[in-house]
């Protein structure tokens, strides 16, 4: 599938200086799409190297913290991130 800005939302825009931005996305993509080069091409001109991604995979469910690690300014690219996964035993 592709990005849908319905799943996108802002945490905190980093308005001035350095600091990343953070972002939570939901969507029911595996994560191996979602990190795939060009992915998020529709937030070039927004996204900037660094920028904190929280990715919420609603099929499996699991968390994936990721972030930008290239922008072309016109392909964005996030790395494949770190998955945070729970059980559940009760």
């Amino acid at each position: 599938m592709a990005f849908d800005s319905a799943g996108w939302n802002t945490i905190a825009a980093n308005k001035a200086g350095n600091a990343p931005s953070l972002y939570s996305y939901k969507s029911t993509d595996t994560q191996a799409t979602i990190n795939t080069a060009g992915y998020f091409n529709a937030l070039v001109s927004f996204l900037k190297v660094g920028d904190i991604i929280f990715i919420y995979d609603a099929t499996t469910p699991s968390l994936v913290i990721s972030y930008v690690n290239q922008n072309t300014g016109s392909v964005v690219d996030i790395a494949d991130g770190t998955t945070i996964s729970a059980t559940d035993t009760d």
